[in-house]
Protein backbone atom coordinates (compact mmCIF):
# COMPACT_ATOMS: atom_id res chain seq x y z
CA UNK A 1 0.00 0.00 0.00
CA UNK A 2 0.96 3.44 -0.60
CA UNK A 3 2.30 5.05 2.79
CA UNK A 4 3.69 7.99 2.12
CA UNK A 5 3.44 10.85 -0.80
CA UNK A 6 5.91 13.67 -1.63
CA UNK A 7 5.38 16.29 -4.09
CA UNK A 8 7.71 19.00 -4.78
CA UNK A 9 7.27 21.92 -7.52
CA UNK A 10 4.74 20.55 -9.60
CA UNK A 11 2.07 22.77 -10.55
CA UNK A 12 0.47 24.49 -7.78
CA UNK A 13 1.81 22.34 -5.29
CA UNK A 14 5.50 23.73 -3.82
CA UNK A 15 5.86 21.36 -1.04
CA UNK A 16 3.67 18.42 0.35
CA UNK A 17 3.55 15.44 2.27
CA UNK A 18 1.07 13.06 2.74
CA UNK A 19 1.65 10.34 5.45
CA UNK A 20 -1.27 7.51 4.58
CA UNK A 21 -2.91 4.05 6.54
CA UNK A 22 -4.19 1.22 5.30
CA UNK A 23 -8.32 1.68 5.13
CA UNK A 24 -10.65 4.26 3.58
CA UNK A 25 -9.01 7.52 2.89
CA UNK A 26 -10.89 10.45 2.08
CA UNK A 27 -9.39 13.71 0.38
CA UNK A 28 -12.08 16.59 -0.47
CA UNK A 29 -11.55 19.60 -1.32
CA UNK A 30 -13.21 22.78 -3.61
CA UNK A 31 -13.07 22.34 -7.56
CA UNK A 32 -9.95 23.54 -8.88
CA UNK A 33 -8.13 23.37 -5.25
CA UNK A 34 -5.59 20.78 -6.70
CA UNK A 35 -7.04 17.52 -6.21
CA UNK A 36 -6.45 16.35 -9.78
CA UNK A 37 -2.91 17.95 -9.66
CA UNK A 38 -2.35 15.45 -7.12
CA UNK A 39 -3.53 12.41 -9.43
CA UNK A 40 -1.14 13.88 -12.15
CA UNK A 41 1.85 13.54 -9.83
CA UNK A 42 0.96 9.84 -8.59
CA UNK A 43 0.82 9.09 -12.31
CA UNK A 44 4.63 9.97 -13.29
CA UNK A 45 5.51 7.74 -10.30
CA UNK A 46 3.26 4.85 -12.44
CA UNK A 47 5.29 5.67 -15.95
CA UNK A 48 3.10 8.13 -17.35
CA UNK A 49 5.51 10.78 -19.86
CA UNK A 50 6.72 13.81 -18.21
CA UNK A 51 5.56 17.07 -18.95
CA UNK A 52 7.98 19.84 -18.38
CA UNK A 53 5.13 22.84 -18.68
CA UNK A 54 4.05 21.10 -15.05
CA UNK A 55 7.30 22.39 -13.20
CA UNK A 56 6.15 25.41 -10.95
CA UNK A 57 9.50 27.23 -10.44
CA UNK A 58 11.33 26.14 -13.89
CA UNK A 59 14.52 27.23 -12.39
CA UNK A 60 14.51 24.00 -9.89
CA UNK A 61 13.64 20.25 -10.38
CA UNK A 62 10.65 18.74 -9.63
CA UNK A 63 10.50 15.70 -7.26
CA UNK A 64 7.53 12.93 -6.64
CA UNK A 65 8.37 10.69 -4.52
CA UNK A 66 6.07 7.59 -3.32
CA UNK A 67 6.55 4.75 -0.48
CA UNK A 68 4.99 1.71 -1.03
CA UNK A 69 4.78 -1.29 1.44
CA UNK A 70 4.64 -4.27 -0.53
CA UNK A 71 5.52 -7.05 1.87
CA UNK A 72 2.53 -8.71 1.86
CA UNK A 73 2.39 -8.78 -2.08
CA UNK A 74 4.88 -11.38 -4.10
CA UNK A 75 6.78 -9.10 -6.27
CA UNK A 76 10.19 -10.19 -6.24
CA UNK A 77 9.89 -11.95 -9.11
CA UNK A 78 9.15 -9.29 -11.31
CA UNK A 79 12.07 -6.97 -9.64
CA UNK A 80 14.04 -9.59 -10.61
CA UNK A 81 12.71 -9.24 -14.34
CA UNK A 82 12.58 -5.76 -14.15
CA UNK A 83 16.53 -5.86 -12.72
CA UNK A 84 16.30 -3.74 -10.07
CA UNK A 85 16.47 -4.25 -5.79
CA UNK A 86 13.61 -5.34 -3.71
CA UNK A 87 12.87 -3.56 -0.58
CA UNK A 88 9.76 -4.57 0.94
CA UNK A 89 8.92 -0.55 1.92
CA UNK A 90 9.72 1.07 -1.57
CA UNK A 91 10.84 4.05 -2.95
CA UNK A 92 9.50 5.43 -6.13
CA UNK A 93 11.26 8.58 -7.06
CA UNK A 94 10.50 10.88 -10.01
CA UNK A 95 12.28 14.34 -10.98
CA UNK A 96 11.47 16.98 -13.73
CA UNK A 97 14.98 18.31 -14.12
CA UNK A 98 14.86 22.15 -15.38
CA UNK A 99 16.51 20.91 -18.42
CA UNK A 100 13.84 19.26 -19.60
CA UNK A 101 14.65 15.62 -18.98
CA UNK A 102 13.03 13.22 -16.60
CA UNK A 103 14.41 10.72 -14.54
CA UNK A 104 13.17 7.81 -12.71
CA UNK A 105 14.55 5.60 -9.59
CA UNK A 106 13.05 2.43 -7.78
CA UNK A 107 14.44 2.16 -4.34
CA UNK A 108 17.92 4.37 -5.58
CA UNK A 109 18.23 2.22 -8.75
CA UNK A 110 17.68 4.19 -12.02
CA UNK A 111 14.77 3.03 -13.90
CA UNK A 112 13.51 3.41 -17.41
CA UNK A 113 9.06 4.20 -17.62
CA UNK A 114 8.15 0.26 -18.91
CA UNK A 115 9.55 -0.59 -15.20
CA UNK A 116 7.79 2.02 -13.79
CA UNK A 117 4.65 1.04 -15.41
CA UNK A 118 5.28 -2.60 -14.57
CA UNK A 119 5.38 -2.31 -11.24
CA UNK A 120 2.86 0.60 -11.24
CA UNK A 121 0.43 -1.96 -12.57
CA UNK A 122 0.77 -4.38 -9.33
CA UNK A 123 0.91 -1.11 -6.75
CA UNK A 124 -2.31 1.78 -7.68
CA UNK A 125 -5.24 1.49 -9.79
CA UNK A 126 -6.46 5.10 -10.15
CA UNK A 127 -9.97 5.33 -11.07
CA UNK A 128 -10.75 8.87 -12.59
CA UNK A 129 -13.87 9.76 -13.54
CA UNK A 130 -13.15 9.35 -17.58
CA UNK A 131 -12.81 5.57 -16.84
CA UNK A 132 -16.58 5.01 -16.02
CA UNK A 133 -17.32 5.39 -19.42
CA UNK A 134 -14.97 2.32 -20.16
CA UNK A 135 -17.90 0.29 -18.52
CA UNK A 136 -19.03 0.07 -22.47
CA UNK A 137 -15.49 -0.32 -23.70
CA UNK A 138 -14.97 -4.49 -25.10
CA UNK A 139 -11.46 -4.39 -23.62
CA UNK A 140 -12.37 -3.08 -20.29
CA UNK A 141 -15.60 -5.65 -20.14
CA UNK A 142 -12.88 -9.03 -21.30
CA UNK A 143 -10.57 -7.47 -18.30
CA UNK A 144 -13.01 -7.53 -15.92
CA UNK A 145 -14.41 -10.78 -16.76
CA UNK A 146 -10.41 -12.28 -17.26
CA UNK A 147 -9.70 -10.91 -14.10
CA UNK A 148 -12.35 -13.12 -11.98
CA UNK A 149 -11.49 -16.21 -14.37
CA UNK A 150 -7.76 -15.81 -13.83
CA UNK A 151 -7.23 -15.69 -17.71
CA UNK A 152 -3.85 -14.07 -17.28
CA UNK A 153 -1.39 -17.03 -17.92
CA UNK A 154 -4.09 -19.08 -20.66
CA UNK A 155 -4.21 -15.65 -22.46
CA UNK A 156 -0.03 -15.41 -22.40
CA UNK A 157 -0.14 -18.99 -23.85
CA UNK A 158 -2.39 -18.32 -26.45
CA UNK A 159 -0.85 -14.78 -27.46
CA UNK A 160 2.52 -16.30 -28.02
CA UNK A 161 0.82 -19.18 -30.11
CA UNK A 162 -0.96 -16.35 -32.11
CA UNK A 163 2.05 -14.98 -32.91
CA UNK A 164 3.69 -18.62 -33.77
CA UNK A 165 0.87 -18.40 -36.07
CA UNK A 166 1.18 -14.93 -37.45
CA UNK A 167 4.96 -15.74 -38.37
CA UNK A 168 3.39 -19.35 -40.04
CA UNK A 169 0.89 -17.50 -42.39
CA UNK A 170 3.50 -14.57 -43.47
CA UNK A 171 5.96 -17.28 -44.03
CA UNK A 172 3.38 -18.88 -46.09
CA UNK A 173 2.62 -16.10 -47.95
CA UNK A 174 6.38 -15.25 -49.12
CA UNK A 175 6.32 -18.97 -50.28
CA UNK A 176 3.62 -18.07 -52.27
CA UNK A 177 4.87 -14.87 -53.54
CA UNK A 178 8.32 -16.35 -54.44
CA UNK A 179 6.26 -19.21 -56.38
CA UNK A 180 4.56 -16.97 -58.44
CA UNK A 181 7.52 -15.03 -59.49
CA UNK A 182 9.37 -18.00 -59.63
CA UNK A 183 6.95 -19.86 -61.92
CA UNK A 184 7.35 -16.59 -64.24
CA UNK A 185 10.49 -17.19 -64.69
CA UNK A 186 11.28 -20.79 -64.84
CA UNK A 187 11.17 -21.31 -68.03
CA UNK A 188 13.94 -18.79 -68.87
CA UNK A 189 15.60 -19.98 -65.63
CA UNK A 190 15.87 -23.32 -66.64
CA UNK A 191 17.15 -22.26 -70.18
CA UNK A 192 20.07 -21.07 -68.54
CA UNK A 193 20.55 -23.60 -65.69
CA UNK A 194 20.66 -25.86 -68.44
CA UNK A 195 23.34 -24.01 -70.56
CA UNK A 196 25.62 -23.59 -67.62
CA UNK A 197 25.26 -27.43 -66.79
CA UNK A 198 26.47 -28.21 -70.00
CA UNK A 199 29.21 -26.09 -70.05
CA UNK A 200 30.67 -28.42 -67.26
CA UNK A 201 32.12 -25.98 -65.30
CA UNK A 202 35.52 -26.83 -62.96
CA UNK A 203 37.62 -24.67 -61.17
CA UNK A 204 40.92 -23.74 -63.31
CA UNK A 205 39.34 -25.30 -66.73
CA UNK A 206 39.14 -21.54 -68.26
CA UNK A 207 43.45 -21.11 -67.76
CA UNK A 208 44.12 -25.00 -68.87
CA UNK A 209 42.05 -24.78 -72.12
CA UNK A 210 43.56 -21.18 -72.64
CA UNK A 211 46.73 -22.75 -72.07
CA UNK A 212 46.28 -25.36 -74.70
CA UNK A 213 44.92 -22.98 -77.03
CA UNK A 214 48.10 -21.32 -77.42
CA UNK A 215 50.15 -24.46 -77.48
CA UNK A 216 48.23 -25.43 -80.44
CA UNK A 217 48.11 -22.22 -82.32
CA UNK A 218 52.11 -22.06 -82.38
CA UNK A 219 53.26 -25.59 -83.13
CA UNK A 220 55.59 -24.15 -85.68
CA UNK A 221 57.48 -21.54 -83.49
CA UNK A 222 57.33 -24.46 -80.52
CA UNK A 223 59.22 -26.86 -83.44
CA UNK A 224 61.71 -24.29 -84.11
CA UNK A 225 62.44 -22.96 -80.83
CA UNK A 226 62.82 -26.02 -78.79
CA UNK A 227 64.75 -27.71 -81.44
CA UNK A 228 67.05 -24.68 -81.49
CA UNK A 229 67.02 -25.35 -78.00
CA UNK A 230 68.67 -28.88 -77.74
CA UNK A 231 70.66 -28.80 -80.56
CA UNK A 232 72.42 -25.37 -78.68
CA UNK A 233 73.10 -27.76 -75.87
CA UNK A 234 73.69 -30.91 -77.29
CA UNK A 235 76.06 -30.37 -80.30
CA UNK A 236 79.21 -31.83 -80.30
CA UNK A 237 82.14 -29.30 -80.71
CA UNK A 238 80.17 -25.93 -79.82
CA UNK A 239 77.19 -26.97 -77.44
CA UNK A 240 76.43 -26.54 -74.54
CA UNK A 241 76.63 -29.22 -72.88
CA UNK A 242 80.31 -30.22 -74.57
CA UNK A 243 81.38 -27.37 -73.16
CA UNK A 244 79.85 -28.19 -70.09
CA UNK A 245 82.16 -31.36 -69.51
CA UNK A 246 84.81 -29.97 -70.92
CA UNK A 247 84.84 -27.14 -68.16
CA UNK A 248 84.36 -30.01 -65.48
CA UNK A 249 87.37 -32.20 -66.96
CA UNK A 250 89.65 -28.82 -66.26
CA UNK A 251 88.77 -28.43 -62.50
CA UNK A 252 88.55 -32.74 -61.75
CA UNK A 253 92.37 -32.60 -62.63
CA UNK A 254 92.99 -29.71 -59.76
CA UNK A 255 89.73 -30.95 -57.31
CA UNK A 256 92.65 -32.25 -54.96
CA UNK A 257 94.90 -29.58 -54.85
CA UNK A 258 92.15 -27.82 -52.42
CA UNK A 259 88.86 -27.87 -51.05
CA UNK A 260 87.69 -24.13 -52.95
CA UNK A 261 88.62 -26.11 -56.05
CA UNK A 262 86.93 -29.68 -55.17
CA UNK A 263 83.92 -27.56 -54.44
CA UNK A 264 83.75 -25.67 -58.02
CA UNK A 265 84.04 -29.26 -59.82
CA UNK A 266 80.91 -30.51 -57.80
CA UNK A 267 78.67 -27.50 -58.50
CA UNK A 268 79.85 -27.47 -62.47
CA UNK A 269 78.97 -31.67 -62.19
CA UNK A 270 75.59 -30.15 -61.07
CA UNK A 271 75.07 -27.86 -63.56
CA UNK A 272 75.94 -31.13 -65.94
CA UNK A 273 73.79 -33.14 -64.22
CA UNK A 274 70.55 -30.70 -64.38
CA UNK A 275 71.39 -29.42 -68.26
CA UNK A 276 71.12 -33.14 -69.12
CA UNK A 277 67.98 -32.84 -67.41
CA UNK A 278 66.84 -30.09 -69.03
CA UNK A 279 67.76 -31.21 -72.89
CA UNK A 280 65.59 -34.60 -72.04
CA UNK A 281 62.44 -32.67 -71.03
CA UNK A 282 63.09 -30.44 -73.97
CA UNK A 283 63.61 -33.48 -76.26
CA UNK A 284 59.82 -34.90 -74.24
CA UNK A 285 58.31 -31.64 -75.21
CA UNK A 286 59.47 -31.27 -78.62
CA UNK A 287 57.89 -34.85 -79.23
CA UNK A 288 54.76 -33.86 -78.09
CA UNK A 289 54.03 -31.07 -80.17
CA UNK A 290 52.65 -31.65 -83.12
CA UNK A 291 49.61 -30.03 -85.36
CA UNK A 292 46.18 -31.23 -84.26
CA UNK A 293 43.58 -28.79 -86.21
CA UNK A 294 40.58 -30.42 -85.01
CA UNK A 295 41.99 -30.04 -81.06
CA UNK A 296 42.68 -27.14 -81.88
CA UNK A 297 39.25 -26.39 -83.10
CA UNK A 298 37.64 -28.28 -80.07
CA UNK A 299 39.57 -25.86 -77.42
CA UNK A 300 38.03 -22.81 -79.06
CA UNK A 301 34.83 -24.04 -79.23
CA UNK A 302 34.71 -24.43 -75.81
CA UNK A 303 36.73 -21.45 -75.14
CA UNK A 304 34.00 -19.35 -76.95
CA UNK A 305 31.27 -20.67 -74.76
CA UNK A 306 32.82 -19.35 -71.57
CA UNK A 307 33.75 -16.58 -73.20
CA UNK A 308 29.58 -16.02 -74.21
CA UNK A 309 28.36 -16.68 -70.88
CA UNK A 310 30.84 -14.56 -69.21
CA UNK A 311 29.31 -12.28 -71.42
CA UNK A 312 25.80 -12.86 -70.95
CA UNK A 313 25.73 -13.24 -67.00
CA UNK A 314 28.67 -10.45 -66.65
CA UNK A 315 30.53 -12.83 -64.86
CA UNK A 316 34.53 -12.26 -64.81
CA UNK A 317 35.69 -15.71 -64.43
CA UNK A 318 34.21 -19.53 -64.43
CA UNK A 319 33.84 -19.38 -60.38
CA UNK A 320 31.38 -16.43 -60.63
CA UNK A 321 29.57 -18.50 -63.52
CA UNK A 322 29.50 -21.41 -60.75
CA UNK A 323 27.88 -19.40 -58.24
CA UNK A 324 25.60 -17.93 -60.97
CA UNK A 325 24.97 -21.76 -61.52
CA UNK A 326 23.95 -22.92 -58.05
CA UNK A 327 21.52 -19.48 -57.52
CA UNK A 328 20.17 -20.67 -60.50
CA UNK A 329 19.71 -24.35 -59.07
CA UNK A 330 17.98 -23.00 -56.11
CA UNK A 331 15.43 -20.86 -57.88
CA UNK A 332 14.31 -23.41 -60.29
CA UNK A 333 14.18 -25.55 -57.21
CA UNK A 334 12.22 -23.29 -55.60
CA UNK A 335 9.56 -24.03 -58.46
CA UNK A 336 10.05 -27.71 -58.63
CA UNK A 337 9.29 -28.08 -55.07
CA UNK A 338 7.42 -25.34 -54.06
CA UNK A 339 4.31 -27.46 -53.96
CA UNK A 340 5.43 -29.82 -51.39
CA UNK A 341 7.03 -26.47 -49.42
CA UNK A 342 3.73 -24.84 -49.43
CA UNK A 343 2.13 -28.09 -48.50
CA UNK A 344 4.59 -28.55 -45.45
CA UNK A 345 3.62 -24.87 -44.42
CA UNK A 346 0.03 -24.98 -44.56
CA UNK A 347 0.11 -28.41 -42.20
CA UNK A 348 2.18 -26.00 -39.50
CA UNK A 349 -0.42 -23.61 -39.82
CA UNK A 350 -2.94 -25.91 -39.58
CA UNK A 351 -1.49 -27.85 -36.58
CA UNK A 352 -1.23 -24.26 -35.05
CA UNK A 353 -4.72 -23.28 -35.49
CA UNK A 354 -5.71 -26.39 -33.44
CA UNK A 355 -3.61 -25.74 -30.80
CA UNK A 356 -4.51 -22.04 -30.32
CA UNK A 357 -8.74 -23.29 -31.03
CA UNK A 358 -7.84 -25.97 -28.12
CA UNK A 359 -6.70 -23.12 -25.80
CA UNK A 360 -8.95 -20.27 -26.95
CA UNK A 361 -11.47 -23.15 -25.68
CA UNK A 362 -10.23 -23.13 -22.43
CA UNK A 363 -10.19 -19.60 -22.15
CA UNK A 364 -14.08 -19.22 -23.05
CA UNK A 365 -14.98 -22.27 -20.80
CA UNK A 366 -13.31 -20.51 -17.56
CA UNK A 367 -14.85 -17.18 -19.08
CA UNK A 368 -18.17 -18.69 -18.99
CA UNK A 369 -17.92 -20.29 -15.83
CA UNK A 370 -17.80 -16.91 -13.74
CA UNK A 371 -19.81 -14.74 -15.54
CA UNK A 372 -23.37 -16.22 -13.69
CA UNK A 373 -21.92 -15.46 -10.26
CA UNK A 374 -20.73 -12.30 -11.56
CA UNK A 375 -24.02 -11.03 -13.00
CA UNK A 376 -25.75 -11.93 -9.75
CA UNK A 377 -23.17 -10.00 -7.87
CA UNK A 378 -23.69 -6.97 -9.58
CA UNK A 379 -27.27 -7.28 -9.34
CA UNK A 380 -27.32 -7.56 -5.79
CA UNK A 381 -24.92 -4.39 -4.95
CA UNK A 382 -27.20 -2.71 -7.73
CA UNK A 383 -30.16 -3.27 -5.82
CA UNK A 384 -28.46 -1.67 -2.45
CA UNK A 385 -27.45 0.99 -4.86
CA UNK A 386 -31.29 1.49 -5.60
CA UNK A 387 -31.10 0.09 -8.55
CA UNK A 388 -33.30 -2.74 -7.64
CA UNK A 389 -35.06 -3.53 -11.06
CA UNK A 390 -31.25 -3.26 -13.46
CA UNK A 391 -30.60 -6.41 -14.74
CA UNK A 392 -27.02 -7.05 -16.66
CA UNK A 393 -26.73 -9.89 -19.42
CA UNK A 394 -23.56 -10.47 -20.75
CA UNK A 395 -23.24 -12.33 -24.37
CA UNK A 396 -20.10 -14.64 -24.50
CA UNK A 397 -20.20 -16.02 -27.86
CA UNK A 398 -16.85 -18.18 -29.48
CA UNK A 399 -15.72 -17.39 -33.08
CA UNK A 400 -13.98 -18.97 -35.55
CA UNK A 401 -11.78 -16.11 -36.00
CA UNK A 402 -8.55 -15.80 -33.61
CA UNK A 403 -8.67 -12.04 -32.23
CA UNK A 404 -5.59 -10.93 -29.64
CA UNK A 405 -7.21 -12.51 -26.40
CA UNK A 406 -9.40 -15.30 -27.09
CA UNK A 407 -11.84 -16.52 -30.12
CA UNK A 408 -14.85 -14.70 -28.36
CA UNK A 409 -17.26 -11.59 -28.84
CA UNK A 410 -18.50 -10.10 -25.44
CA UNK A 411 -20.88 -7.97 -25.14
CA UNK A 412 -22.51 -6.37 -21.86
CA UNK A 413 -26.17 -5.49 -22.36
CA UNK A 414 -28.08 -3.60 -19.12
CA UNK A 415 -31.79 -3.22 -18.88
CA UNK A 416 -32.08 -0.42 -16.11
CA UNK A 417 -35.73 -0.80 -15.08
CA UNK A 418 -38.40 -3.27 -14.73
CA UNK A 419 -39.93 -4.93 -17.92
CA UNK A 420 -36.86 -3.18 -20.50
CA UNK A 421 -35.28 -4.13 -22.94
CA UNK A 422 -31.73 -5.05 -22.99
CA UNK A 423 -29.67 -2.15 -24.38
CA UNK A 424 -25.35 -1.52 -24.41
CA UNK A 425 -24.40 -0.57 -21.36
CA UNK A 426 -23.22 2.70 -21.92
CA UNK A 427 -26.32 3.17 -23.86
CA UNK A 428 -28.55 2.01 -21.64
CA UNK A 429 -27.37 3.50 -17.87
CA UNK A 430 -26.89 7.16 -17.42
CA UNK A 431 -24.17 8.78 -15.48
CA UNK A 432 -25.07 8.31 -12.36
CA UNK A 433 -26.01 4.59 -12.79
CA UNK A 434 -22.84 3.85 -14.70
CA UNK A 435 -20.80 5.44 -11.64
CA UNK A 436 -22.84 2.75 -9.59
CA UNK A 437 -22.00 0.16 -11.89
CA UNK A 438 -18.70 1.00 -11.75
CA UNK A 439 -18.40 0.44 -7.95
CA UNK A 440 -19.98 -2.36 -8.30
CA UNK A 441 -17.58 -3.89 -10.52
CA UNK A 442 -14.58 -2.24 -8.74
CA UNK A 443 -15.52 -3.99 -5.30
CA UNK A 444 -15.80 -7.50 -7.05
CA UNK A 445 -12.57 -7.09 -8.36
CA UNK A 446 -11.16 -5.80 -5.32
CA UNK A 447 -11.93 -9.45 -3.52
CA UNK A 448 -10.25 -11.70 -6.24
CA UNK A 449 -7.22 -8.96 -7.31
CA UNK A 450 -4.07 -8.87 -4.90
CA UNK A 451 -3.93 -5.00 -5.56
CA UNK A 452 -2.67 -2.83 -2.84
CA UNK A 453 -4.18 0.22 -2.84
CA UNK A 454 -7.50 1.76 -4.93
CA UNK A 455 -8.12 5.51 -5.83
CA UNK A 456 -11.54 6.53 -6.88
CA UNK A 457 -11.95 10.13 -8.30
CA UNK A 458 -15.28 11.15 -7.66
CA UNK A 459 -16.98 7.45 -8.75
CA UNK A 460 -20.16 8.92 -6.37
CA UNK A 461 -20.42 11.49 -9.35
CA UNK A 462 -24.73 11.60 -10.71
CA UNK A 463 -25.59 10.24 -6.89
CA UNK A 464 -26.78 11.78 -3.78
CA UNK A 465 -28.60 11.11 -1.07
CA UNK A 466 -29.22 7.48 0.08
CA UNK A 467 -27.12 6.04 -2.86
CA UNK A 468 -24.13 8.38 -1.46
CA UNK A 469 -24.58 6.40 1.92
CA UNK A 470 -24.42 3.38 0.42
CA UNK A 471 -21.95 4.11 -2.08
CA UNK A 472 -19.63 4.92 1.24
CA UNK A 473 -20.65 1.58 2.43
CA UNK A 474 -19.38 -0.60 -0.06
CA UNK A 475 -15.80 1.71 -0.42
CA UNK A 476 -15.90 1.52 3.82
CA UNK A 477 -15.92 -2.60 3.49
CA UNK A 478 -13.66 -2.44 0.47
CA UNK A 479 -11.10 -0.49 2.55
CA UNK A 480 -11.24 -3.67 4.96
CA UNK A 481 -9.06 -5.73 2.52
CA UNK A 482 -7.02 -3.16 1.26
CA UNK A 483 -6.27 0.56 1.04
CA UNK A 484 -9.10 2.55 -1.09
CA UNK A 485 -8.51 6.62 -1.19
CA UNK A 486 -11.61 8.49 -2.31
CA UNK A 487 -11.74 12.18 -3.43
CA UNK A 488 -15.21 13.10 -2.94
CA UNK A 489 -17.68 16.08 -2.65
CA UNK A 490 -20.18 13.92 -0.77
CA UNK A 491 -20.34 14.55 2.49
CA UNK A 492 -22.07 10.91 2.94
CA UNK A 493 -19.04 9.46 1.69
CA UNK A 494 -16.68 11.73 3.22
CA UNK A 495 -18.29 10.83 6.43
CA UNK A 496 -17.08 7.07 6.29
CA UNK A 497 -13.58 7.37 6.16
CA UNK A 498 -10.78 6.20 8.40
CA UNK A 499 -9.13 9.41 7.51
CA UNK A 500 -9.85 12.86 6.09
CA UNK A 501 -7.87 14.65 4.23
CA UNK A 502 -8.40 18.17 2.33
CA UNK A 503 -6.69 19.71 -0.18
CA UNK A 504 -7.05 23.73 -0.64
CA UNK A 505 -5.38 26.71 -2.09
CA UNK A 506 -3.88 29.85 -0.29
CA UNK A 507 -2.33 32.67 -1.20
CA UNK A 508 1.09 33.15 -1.02
CA UNK A 509 3.55 35.82 -1.58
CA UNK A 510 2.89 36.46 -5.80
CA UNK A 511 1.92 33.83 -6.32
CA UNK A 512 -1.11 31.16 -5.49
CA UNK A 513 -0.16 27.50 -3.62
CA UNK A 514 -2.17 24.05 -3.14
CA UNK A 515 -2.08 22.72 0.40
CA UNK A 516 -2.91 19.47 1.77
CA UNK A 517 -3.99 18.72 5.57
CA UNK A 518 -5.63 15.96 7.32
CA UNK A 519 -8.56 16.68 9.48
CA UNK A 520 -9.62 15.59 12.91
CA UNK A 521 -11.70 16.57 15.68
CA UNK A 522 -13.45 19.55 14.91
CA UNK A 523 -11.95 20.41 11.78
CA UNK A 524 -13.07 17.12 9.94
CA UNK A 525 -16.91 18.06 11.50
CA UNK A 526 -16.78 21.80 10.15
CA UNK A 527 -15.33 20.50 6.50
CA UNK A 528 -18.28 18.05 6.41
CA UNK A 529 -20.87 20.90 7.50
CA UNK A 530 -19.61 22.85 5.30
CA UNK A 531 -19.72 19.73 2.67
CA UNK A 532 -23.75 19.71 3.68
CA UNK A 533 -24.72 23.63 3.83
CA UNK A 534 -21.96 25.71 2.47
CA UNK A 535 -19.29 28.47 3.84
CA UNK A 536 -22.02 29.56 6.31
CA UNK A 537 -22.11 26.43 8.85
CA UNK A 538 -25.82 26.11 10.20
CA UNK A 539 -26.51 24.38 13.90
CA UNK A 540 -28.26 21.52 12.01
CA UNK A 541 -25.30 20.86 9.35
CA UNK A 542 -22.79 20.73 12.34
CA UNK A 543 -25.46 17.96 14.45
CA UNK A 544 -25.66 15.90 10.82
CA UNK A 545 -22.00 16.11 10.46
CA UNK A 546 -21.65 14.74 13.72
CA UNK A 547 -24.16 12.13 12.74
CA UNK A 548 -22.17 11.10 9.83
CA UNK A 549 -19.33 10.61 11.31
CA UNK A 550 -20.95 8.78 14.24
Amino acid sequence: MLTSLSIKNYALIEDIQMDLQSGFTIITGETGAGKSIMLGALSLLLGKRADFSAIRNQEKKCVIEGSFNISSYDLKSLFAEEDLDYESQTIIRREILPSGKSRAFINDTPANLSSLQALGEKLLDIHSQHETLSLGDNEYQFLVIDSLAKNAGTIKDYQAGLQQLKKLQKQLQDLKEEQAQATKEYDYNLFLLTELQQAKLETGMQEELEERYEELSNVEQLTEQLGGAINNIQQEEVGAAASLREAKNNLQKIAGISGQYQQLFERLQSVNIELDDIATELESALDKVEANPAELEQVNAKLQVLYNLQKKHAAGSVEELKEIQEDLAKKVAVSENADEEIARSEKAILEKKEELQKIASEIHTSRKSVIPKFIKEVENILADLGMPNATLKIELEQQKEFYHNGQDKLNWLLAANKGGSYNDIKKAASGGELSRIMLAVKSILATYSNLPTIIFDEIDTGVSGDIAQKMAGILQRMGKNMQVIAITHLPQIAGKGDRHFKIYKEDAVNSTITNIKELKGEDRIEELAMMLGGKNISDSAVAHAKALLN
